[in-house]
């Protein structure tokens, strides 16, 4: 890949559609237009002024013939989304315009994008910074639109201004540091050693206060794995239906009626859910049912949250038991459903064996309390001091792994100041505080982690 190349992709989702789009970019953008496209007045879109929309046709100038009807339109570098002379070329909407239309534009001298060049190159060419880049693809993959408002913040710069502002403050103390150092009296030393305490403390702070909205950050941006789990026949196939306003689950009075999970993605006041039902777990002999049972209790290492269902209508029994242990630490909700029949289940009981987890007691039948499971469900993922209105969440893997390293070289720092090392000691941890920053806006980062980013994108993006 050459950063001077001229490139081209479709831009639009394939199949039938009201339009479809090819996207140019490179210094070589006009003139490859202007060998396939004529006007309807029969002039080249050099000949018209940027920054405007073109009626015309786009040509095989080999064969002659038309290939479809176009808007085109043309914008001159600086101020395009690559910072590079950019062409976009709105065509009919299907298959067999597009590619054709592509297979010209490659022919006379672009070449085919890689995935996530284009957004790629507005960051190499500084128009955006990398948490910008990777908030792009957020919003092209929002599934709700708290998801979408999270990535629109980020790509409008919210939490990239305030890694920069950290950023900025450990650069003037790696400044301190080295004129203490240059000029060293005991002084200046006890000074400087003063301000590093102060200056540290707060920047960890600051750190700490991002990597405190990592955990609602992910879940907005990748949705809450949630688990129903229960015995046969107690409701679980019910709740999902409930929860999900349809009937996706068959429900029926036989046990083992679900013998495979059913996953359902939906939200819950802006909350993205991946809601699994699983097979009822009981000792069976039905080979079928036995595999489902086997994996509902795999799941249970990989959800964000157990929902645990028990039966009002009868005492805790040995699957309950069994169930209620494999929770262990995870996060869980113990669902009591069928309230509206005579109660034999001890409540005190159950609060007994799992302690300080919360209860709620419903009626999946007379529609009672499914309100109270959906506002637990917002408390678990909004948690601590981060509110459902933040702007600012840190929602990628990425930049909680880079903020995780800051605060560690940050906290070193604070020891090293503490026990009075020398500040070159000093100077090491706050330095590594500073790049590991620098890498969530792409100032500290490697091409291969670049090509690992933006390989996630789409072609034309």
């Amino acid at each position: 890949m050459f950063i001077d190349d001229t490139i081209a992709a479709i831009a639009t989702a394939p199949g039938e559609a009201g339009i479809g789009i090819v996207r140019i970019s490179g210094e070589k953008s006009i003139d490859i237009t202007d060998k396939i496209f004529r006007s309807k007045e029969n002039k080249k879109l050099s000949q018209y002024k940027p920054w405007r929309i073109t009626y015309g046709y786009i040509i095989d100038p080999d064969k002659g013939e038309k290939i479809d009807e176009v808007l085109v339109s043309y914008m001159k570098s600086p101020n395009t989304y690559t910072r590079e002379d950019i062409v976009e070329i709105n065509c009919h909407g299907g298959m067999i315009s597009v590619k054709k239309i592509l297979g010209l534009v490659l022919n006379f001298g672009a070449r085919i994008a890689n995935p996530g060049e284009f957004t790629k190159r507005a960051f190499l060419n500084g128009r955006i910074d990398l948490a910008q880049a990777e908030a792009i693809m957020d919003l092209i993959s929002a599934k709700t639109e708290k998801g979408f408002d999270v990535a629109l913040n980020q790509l409008e710069g919210f939490l990239s201004k305030e890694v920069s502002e950290i950023r900025e403050k450990l650069l003037r103390m790696l400044a301190h540091i080295q004129v203490s150092i240059d000029f060293s009296e005991e002084d200046i030393d006890e000074i400087t050693l003063d301000n590093l305490s102060e200056n540290s403390k707060e920047i960890e702070k600051n750190i700490r206060r991002l990597l405190d909205t990592s955990h609602t950050g992910k879940i907005i941006r990748e949705g809450l794995s949630t688990v129903i789990v229960g015995k046969p026949n107690v409701g679980k196939s019910s709740l999902l239906n409930a929860l999900i306003r349809e009937s996706r689950a068959i429900v029926t009075d036989v046990p083992g009626t679900t013998r495979d999970t059913i996953e359902e993605h939906f939200s819950v006041k802006g909350i993205p859910l991946r809601l699994i039902d699983t097979a009822g777990i009981r000792e069976t002999e039905d080979i079928v049912e036995k595999i489902g049972v086997e994996r509902s209790k795999e799941l249970f290492n990989l959800a964000d949250l157990i929902i645990v269902m028990l039966d009002a209508s009868s005492n805790l029994t040995k699957e309950d038991l069994e169930i209620i242990d494999l929770i262990g630490s995870k996060k869980a909700l113990i669902i009591i459903n069928k309230t509206d029949l005579p109660q034999k289940l001890d409540v005190d009981e159950v609060r007994g064996i799992i302690g300080d987890k919360d209860i709620i007691e419903i009626s999946i039948l007379e529609n009672i309390g499914i309100e109270k499971i959906e506002e637990a469900l917002i408390d678990m993922v909004y948690q601590g001091e981060v509110k459902a209105k933040d702007s600012l969440l840190v929602t990628n893997i990425r930049h909680k792994n880079a903020l995780e390293r800051a605060i560690k070289s940050i906290r070193d720092a604070i020891k090293a100041i503490k026990e009075q090392l020398p500040l070159d000691f000093i100077e090491v941890d706050i330095k590594d505080t500073w790049e590991a920053l620098g890498e969530i806006t792409g100032d500290a980062v490697g091409e291969d982690l670049l090509d690992h980013i933006f390989e996630n994108f789409c072609i034309g993006k």
